[in-house]
């Protein structure tokens, strides 16, 4: 489930409520999963990963993650991201263009204190992306965190990422394939909209 706080009242923003709330009636499952995509100025490559999305507060859309992560070398030096959902149940397809930025440490300590303990341990005992021996070993740090760890401490090294979009395209799908396609362009500060043809 995505939570929802002080949702900014800008159309794009308010259509991507709609169709959530829409979704969540059609009995969606996964529905907070977004895939991410960043840039790797040092591969040279674009990568891409689905994540949990949390929260859309105000303009901004949070998901967290460990800020050692391959993704997170990706945010900071290229900030520039494009995010995409995909909703089976009502076949609506949602692609955003945003840039990407580390929240407060504030909100991430906030939130990691009300989480569950077992998902806290994860977090901290997962080098996330480095190479390791075998599966049994991330079993085995894991335990061990779990058992001896403060699992309210949010580590320095894991928190959230806000990305504020500049570019929603909806897609609603038709089986006649004359799919409906919506877009909200921010430019000059000004939400400019227009349809692409399918």
């Amino acid at each position: 489930m995505i939570k929802f706080k002080n949702l900014c009242l800008e159309k794009p923003y308010l259509i991507f409520k709609e169709k959530y709330e829409e979704t969540i009636k059609a009995n969606q499952k996964n529905i907070e999963a977004i895939c991410i995509s960043s840039y790797s100025k040092r591969d040279k490559e674009v990568n891409a990963r689905f994540v949990n999305l949390k929260f859309v507060q105000d303009k901004e859309f949070v998901f967290f993650s460990n800020y050692q992560s391959p993704k997170a070398n990706d945010f900071r030096d290229h900030q520039q991201i494009t995010a995409i959902l995909y909703w089976s149940h009502t076949n609506i397809q949602i692609r955003i263009k945003a840039n990407i930025s580390m929240t407060k440490k504030y909100f991430n300590n906030s939130y990691f204190k009300d989480r569950d303990v077992h998902k806290n341990a994860l977090a901290i005992s997962s080098k996330q992306s480095k190479s390791i021996e075998s599966y049994d070993e991330v079993i085995k740090n894991y335990k061990k965190v779990l058992e001896s760890e403060d699992l309210k401490k949010c580590p320095d090294y894991w928190g959230g990422f806000a990305f504020i979009p500049y570019y929603f395209e909806f897609w609603d799908g038709h089986k006649s394939r004359i799919n409906k396609r919506e877009v909200y362009e921010k430019k000059n500060n000004e939400w400019m909209h227009y349809i692409l043809q399918p």
